[in-house]
């Protein structure tokens, strides 16, 4: 049965008189930064000098420090540096500041379950995994809400790691919009799974070839960037906001109609075994292998390909419609 806690089942107190460190002041750390200084938590920044996520937390009223700094000065140490940097960044700075009775955080489980980070066993390692960009995060917190978060315990060398989790939760609001219980392996796996079939690769794959389609019988790549790319937003708000029968009670029939007589023409039987695949590649590490590789080699085939579709036609195109619209920004 899942579990979910609310802001009754988690209390500020176990943090007070702790230091959290926030190692990367990106949108995330930014947006988790804010909210727990909010929250009356002691709260230290780190980032790189020079850098302009450095400059936004000296601007947001934190004297930034090294990681290195930060995890030294903390009890409770939170990594929010990209996926492929955060085992050097452990390595380096992290780990020789390491002592019992600290506590390790994340919000994504990707280098604790593929064991690219192997924390000692006497810390705390923990997620509080917000299910939303920071900007949101912060958005909501201001606006009295909360973005909904995952909570997972991986180590619970003190015996107080969840109450650790879901106050730190708190801090961040997450626990005005729910905290479900899960673990790291499911939040690794489902997130990585979710961004690759669905959320990322399998929509711009879908919106590209619906585009191209269009193109290629002769229709104006104006209107097919708009029917293809830019209605989406309209399409993904009411099914975010009401479930997918909810977008189709508010679409017309013919849209509705045409969705669920011609959807599974789209999503075969041979997209779903594709899906699978991805999934087992995901679950057995060989994703996650492939992209620690494509790292460690200068990243020729990830440059590659972003490179490609910098210069894809529905780019051009949109990026010309786009400014025809202040109001999107």
């Amino acid at each position: 049965m899942t579990k979910i806690y609310y802001d009754k089942d988690a209390d500020l107190n176990v943090l007070k008189g702790k230091k959290i460190a926030i190692i990367g002041y990106g949108i995330q750390g930014r947006g988790q930064a804010l909210n727990l200084r909010d929250s009356g938590l002691d709260v230290v920044a780190s980032e790189l000098e020079g850098t302009e996520n450095y400059n936004n937390a000296v601007k947001d009223g934190f004297k930034p420090v090294s990681a290195a700094e930060a995890a030294k000065q903390a009890d409770i140490i939170q990594i929010l540096t990209q996926d492929h940097v955060q085992a050097k960044v452990y390595k380096k700075d992290i780990e020789p500041n390491l002592k019992k009775g600290k506590s390790l955080v994340f919000s994504h489980g990707f280098n604790i379950h593929f064991k690219q980070i192997v924390p000692p066993k006497d810390i705390d390692v923990l997620m509080v995994a917000p299910k939303g960009p920071g900007a949101l995060v912060r958005q909501m917190y201001e606006e009295k809400k909360g973005v909904p978060c995952l909570l997972a315990i991986f180590q619970d060398a003190s015996g107080k790691a969840k109450d650790v989790g879901l106050a730190y939760a708190k801090g961040i609001g997450g626990t005005r919009g729910g905290v479900i219980e899960t673990t790291f392996k499911e939040e690794t796996e489902t997130d990585l799974f979710g961004e690759q079939a669905v959320l990322c690769g399998g929509a711009s794959e879908l919106i590209k070839a619906g585009f191209e389609t269009l193109v290629n019988a002769g229709y104006q790549p104006e209107i097919a960037y708009f029917e293809c790319l830019h209605e989406l937003k309209l399409i993904t708000d009411l099914i975010y906001a009401t479930g997918i029968q909810g977008m189709r009670k508010r679409v017309s029939d013919t849209a509705e109609y045409g969705d669920v007589t011609r959807g599974k023409r789209i999503i075969t039987g041979e997209t779903r075994k594709e899906m699978q695949k991805m999934l087992e590649e995901i679950q057995s590490g060989k994703f996650a292998k492939e992209w620690i590789k494509e790292n460690e080699d200068g990243r020729p085939n990830f440059t590659k390909l972003r490179t490609a579709d910098d210069n894809h036609p529905i780019e051009v195109i949109g990026k010309k419609l786009r400014g025809m619209m202040d109001w999107i920004k």
